[in-house]
């Protein structure tokens, strides 16, 4: 029986991960999820995509949201609290993948703990915050309704995985180098960053789903997630680990140009849509509302 066999969530877009047993969904994503992101002088977002060792600073948000406490690996701290524009924090214009929109920018003590704790390459980070998610940013109309909005994360509000694909993924990069113990490793799913990781389904079973239930909310499967150099990155240390799994996924799970692992989600909303949908809690059922013909893979 599919269900859900854990949750994570990111505080600030590429730092390290959270994974409660429970969480809420709002109609832009978990709630406290990609809430937070570091940017460069122009606002563009911030990633390991830019400095893998980004995904080594911890966030930790207060209960209420209202602060965050960011701790680097020698274990300094910093705390502030989370900027808003209506008690008058600055308002910049930031961006994420040439979508731009608005946030509140964070005060300056908090870019100069950042200076010292990030490579000197990256120049000046500071770091914002979305205090308006509901109208912020709209998600691509290719793939959403007019008012749905997301959080920071790269395009939708959540992003799901399952462990039979990652099985089925980590034999193939053990196929494929029967001679190098080290580049055949398997691979663990904090690589790819979800949001909901489900068990007890076949393997690539998710590429054919159209609508899911999971526990008593139902979401769209909105597109496949195209994977990056960000999955190549140990998520404890920081560094780049060599070519899988996008090596693997290239040869056993491209369409097209995009190597594929994963589905982005958008959480369906009533009407009227409250800010809180309910909750997930690792252990829900999954259940398949709506499946379409599934692609086939271009191999190579």
């Amino acid at each position: 029986m599919p269900h859900l066999a854990s949750l994570h969530l990111y505080p600030v877009k590429s730092m390290y991960r959270l994974s409660p047993s429970s969480a809420d969904v709002q109609p832009w994503g978990l709630v406290g999820d990609r809430r937070w992101m570091l940017v460069d002088a122009s606002g563009t977002a911030l990633t390991q995509r830019d400095e893998p060792s980004i995904g080594r600073l911890r966030p930790t948000p207060s209960a209420d949201g209202t602060s965050l406490t960011l701790t680097a690996p020698d274990g300094s701290a910093h705390t502030l609290p989370a900027p808003t524009v209506l008690a008058g924090a600055p308002e910049t214009t930031v961006s994420v993948f040439g979508t731009h929109f608005s946030a509140a920018e964070s005060a300056k003590d908090t870019s100069a703990w950042l200076a010292e704790h990030l490579p000197a390459k990256l120049g000046e980070v500071r770091l914002v915050h979305l205090d308006r998610p509901a109208t912020s940013r709209p998600i691509d109309p290719e793939y959403a309704g007019p008012d749905e909005t997301v959080s920071m994360a790269d395009g939708y509000p959540l992003l799901l995985t399952t462990t039979a694909s990652l099985e089925e993924l980590n034999a193939r990069i053990a196929a494929d180098h029967p001679d190098d113990e080290r580049r055949g490793r398997a691979l663990p799913m904090e690589r790819f960053r979800p949001n909901l990781v489900v068990a007890g389904t076949a393997p690539w079973a998710e590429d054919g789903w159209r609508r899911i239930r999971v526990g008593g909310l139902e979401f769209r499967v909105a597109k496949p997630c195209g994977r990056c150099v960000v999955t190549t990155t140990d998520q404890e240390t920081g560094e780049r680990r060599g070519p899988e799994p996008l090596r693997a996924l290239g040869r056993h799970h491209r369409f097209g140009q995009k190597l594929v692992f994963g589905q982005n989600l958008v959480p369906v909303r009533p009407t009227p849509t409250p800010d809180v949908l309910g909750t997930l809690t690792v252990g829900d059922a999954v259940e398949v509302l709506e499946e379409g013909p599934a692609p086939q893979p271009d191999r190579r």
